[in-house]
């Protein structure tokens, strides 16, 4: 019998403990910042290197001005830049300023859209 309790305890022990799901309408808790699968704020140095290198051939150099193609992007947001970069889209609710299918998707800079936006900002 006290082996029997002895093999449940230490069987018990090895389980990962798992936190309860979240209530029905409740938010889904966010990492920390920095924590592994937190988005990262962003470098506004490196997105401007990719925004010269990536995005002024349709953009001004300037993203506070209308380029060849491209509207003035100075101040999006980082779900637009996401939305626009990642998928040629816009977030849910956003009214653009040019409703175009000029722009490609770019999912080869998915690791560049928090720099850009940081940059953006």
């Amino acid at each position: 019998m006290r082996l029997c309790a002895a093999s449940l305890l230490l069987a018990a022990c090895g389980e990962e403990q798992k936190p309860p799901p979240p209530a029905p309408g409740a938010a889904a808790p966010q990492p920390a910042p920095g924590a592994p699968g937190a988005p990262r704020a962003g470098d506004p140095e490196k997105g401007r290197q990719v925004w010269l290198a990536q995005c002024v051939q349709c953009h001004h150099r300037d993203p506070e001005k209308v380029g060849p193609v491209g509207p003035a992007v100075k101040g999006a947001s980082a779900a637009l830049v996401e939305a626009r970069v990642l998928r040629a889209g816009y977030p849910p609710g956003y009214t653009p300023k040019r409703d175009s299918r000029v722009m490609l998707a770019r999912p080869d800079l998915a690791g560049s859209v928090a720099d850009l936006a940081a940059f953006l900002r």
